[in-house]
């Protein structure tokens, strides 16, 4: 009995030899099998990014199969976490304008989203206006009926605990689909807030639905299947709002995955996790997948709590009562004697605690959801909640359905709020429920949960990425969250997490695809980088929860721009070979690169490079005493005869050298390269970090790459 209790599921990698030829399906499946014991079954099998399987294995089993020739590695598979209206217009993508326009509102492209299912028959899912599914797509839907349709062409599930329909039984699947790639529904709101037209980033591209994760987590052998399968069904984009920290490559399922999508010309979008505002706390880390960050827009639910000596305080909540009453009310905060379960608000701790009819303070995180806390103050008998946060959350506040009335107000307000209770034998407060304001000047911010850089995997890849918008976000929802309304079909519901900016990302993706079918994916995302947005709509900086300007690794190259990167000037290109001296540089052995690249490689017969002379968009320079050099590769994709003149923004205690200082292009697709130094200056500089950017600017566009030191 206790050798069963060592069965676990494990990712097998294997590597066909050389003396033999396998292309047919079921004898690769027949070979698959020669590695496993007569009594196993698999529970799948991989054909497209990787070659190997999955098998619930012990580890003698295991041991037995190592001695196979063939056999590449195995390890037990890991469990991931999710990462979890108005957007367009904040985007710049307005209906029958400019790019979105231009790029025919992604038609023609199948963007494929891993997630938890999703809700056939939402309007979101819609398929009015939309052509039938490209020649290429050999997908399947295993929805019932009439289900799918135009816009929804496939649905499959792949978790194998869990057999049965791709049905989103916990609601992200379908916010995360919708906000890719919705089709436009009217009068969309929550609450009767944010109300406006719900619709996804390319409203016009196709969707595929691989069901990944259960309601509590999602499995790598059942994430590394999706792939597999999106890749052969021919999807062109694909959309991943989960991770699981960050890993080496040939460790990780998800970089696996996403680069052999990547050597089938798919583009791979992932959350860079929500584990901020910490640094080295990524996950996605891979140079070959768009890592996305998460971001505020210009719109706030606005609830502000007032104080019984008149002070206000400005902070979120979806849920908007018309009815709270507008005198003060008693004002407590269960964890004033320095008790941090109370103070938490945790389910439970306030039963024997007095807030009958009273505002109740509780203090954001121990791990316990927002909404939770606000239902254990709704069972205490509590009439209302302010949420405050705790120091790490800064000013970053996010509106959620609450289930009484609340407001989520910042850590500065908190502490102002706990001082006035302190200060007065008989506290009292209110909430003021302001609606939806549209028009906030000093957005884009980073939200504090968005996973910060540096990578831990690659320190000399900048990442993350990108930010896109993540906060407070409004999509389709598989049921209503107002239990007040009769809408049984246009749901929709308003969540937070760099789940959210993934598929932002994803959807503008889709459209630069359909305006660009010739470019690569690291095109894709070079264009994306190079031309993203660094000040907010007021001007400034983009800030960060601290409402201090927000570094590199909070932000990686800014802020995403879909019109400006649809229109790039130069990109940053690589093809997937590309990457084989870099892993080598990583210090990574064949039979590791072999795991990720999926044909032998001889690192000893490769000049492998430092991480910084990947052909990256951005750079991340780990400086020593020693001047060091780089070359970099730019690919014009402008009109035929255009010049770039060299910008360096001051990195400060570093000399940023580059050769030469003008680039002049002939043609379209010519390209040429530039030499990069980077050395220690003279002058000394208190920090950890430095920053600043080396920029190509021509007469109509600035092709800007941003430097960490």
């Amino acid at each position: 009995m206790a050798q069963e209790t060592s069965l676990e599921t494990y990712i097998v990698h294997v590597n066909f030899p050389e003396n033999q030829v396998v292309t047919q399906t079921e004898d690769i499946k027949t070979w698959y099998h020669s590695f496993l014991p007569e009594t196993k079954a698999m529970i799948h099998s991989y054909h497209n990014v990787v070659a190997g399987f999955a098998a619930k294995l012990l580890p003698a089993e295991v041991k037995e199969m190592q001695k196979k020739d063939g056999f590449v590695s195995a390890r037990p598979e890991k469990r991931f976490a999710l990462h979890t209206t108005h957007t367009p217009n904040f985007l710049g993508l307005y209906q029958n304008l400019g790019f979105w326009a231009g790029s025919n509102y992604g038609k023609g492209v199948i963007v494929g989203i891993l997630d938890t299912g999703i809700t056939p028959g939402h309007p979101s899912f819609d398929d009015q206006d939309m052509p039938p599914p490209p020649a290429k797509w050999k997908g399947k839907c295993e929805l019932n009926g009439t289900a799918c349709n135009n816009k929804l062409i496939g649905a499959r599930n792949f978790v194998s605990d869990f057999p049965g329909p791709p049905i989103d039984e916990v609601g992200h699947g379908t916010h995360t689909a919708s906000t890719a790639a919705g089709y436009f529904v009217k009068n969309a709101n929550v609450f009767g807030n944010a109300n406006g037209t719900a619709v996804g980033m390319a409203p016009l591209s196709h969707l595929a639905i691989y069901k990944v994760c259960s309601l509590e987590d999602c499995a790598e052998s059942d994430i590394l299947a999706a792939m597999d399968a999106a890749v052969a069904d021919g999807v062109d984009v694909l959309s991943l709002s989960l991770g699981g920290g960050s890993a080496d490559f040939f460790a990780d399922g998800i970089a696996i995955g996403a680069f052999g999508a990547m050597q089938n010309g798919v583009i791979v979008s992932c959350s860079a996790g929500n584990s901020g505002p910490f640094n080295t706390t990524l996950s996605n880390e891979a140079p070959w997948i768009l890592t996305v960050g998460a971001s505020t827009i210009d719109r706030n639910i606005k609830a502000t709590a007032v104080l019984g000596d008149k002070e206000e305080f400005d902070g979120e909540s979806l849920f908007q009562p018309n009815d709270f009453p507008s005198i003060f009310l008693p004002l407590v905060y269960p964890g004033s004697n320095g008790n941090e379960t109370l103070a938490l608000c945790t389910p439970g701790s306030l039963s024997n605690t007095d807030v009958k009819g009273k505002v109740v303070v509780c203090e954001k995180g121990g791990g316990i959801p927002r909404i939770a806390k606000g239902q254990e103050v709704k069972d205490a008998g509590g009439f209302a909640m302010i949420l405050i946060n705790q120091e790490p959350d800064g000013y970053s506040t996010i509106a959620d359905p609450h289930v009484l009335p609340a407001t989520h107000v910042s850590y500065a307000a908190g502490e102002k709020i706990k001082a006035y209770i302190n200060s007065t034998s008989t506290p009292s407060a209110t909430i003021v429920f302001k609606g939806t304001i549209i028009g906030v000047k000093n957005v884009p911010t980073v939200t504090s949960f968005s996973s910060r850089g540096p990578s831990f995997s690659s320190p000399g890849i900048l990442k993350p990425d990108i930010v896109g918008p993540g906060v407070s976000i409004l999509a389709a929802w598989p049921v209503s969250v107002d239990n007040n309304t009769d809408e049984k079909s246009a749901t929709f519901n308003v969540i937070s997490g760099t789940s959210m900016s993934c598929p932002h990302l994803g959807g503008i993706s889709a459209l630069l695809k359909s305006a660009h079918p010739d470019w690569s994916p690291a095109a894709i995302k070079s264009a994306i980088m190079t031309s993203a947005t660094q000040s907010s709509l007021a001007g400034g900086p983009i800030l960060d929860e601290r409402n201090l300007p927000a570094d590199l690794f909070a932000t990686g190259s800014g802020h995403v721009n879909p019109s400006k990167a649809n229109d790039p000037g130069l990109i940053y290109d690589l093809q997937p070979d590309d990457y084989i001296p870099y892993l080598c540089g990583l210090g990574y052995t064949d039979n590791q690169i072999l795991t990720i690249v999926q044909h032998p490689v001889k690192c000893s017969n490769i000049s492998s490079i430092p991480e910084a002379q990947l052909n990256y968009p951005s750079f991340s320079i780990q400086l020593g005493a020693n001047t060091q050099t780089y070359t970099r590769t730019v690919t014009n994709v402008a009109e035929s005869n255009s010049t770039y003149n060299l910008d360096i923004e001051i990195t400060p205690g570093v000399n940023v050298v580059v050769d030469p200082l003008k680039l002049s292009f002939t043609e379209v697709n010519q390209k040429m390269t530039y030499q990069i130094s980077f050395s220690k200056s003279t002058t000394s500089v208190d920090a950890s970090f430095v920053q600043g950017a080396v920029s190509w600017v021509s007469n109509k566009r600035v092709v800007r790459s941003p430097i960490a030191c």
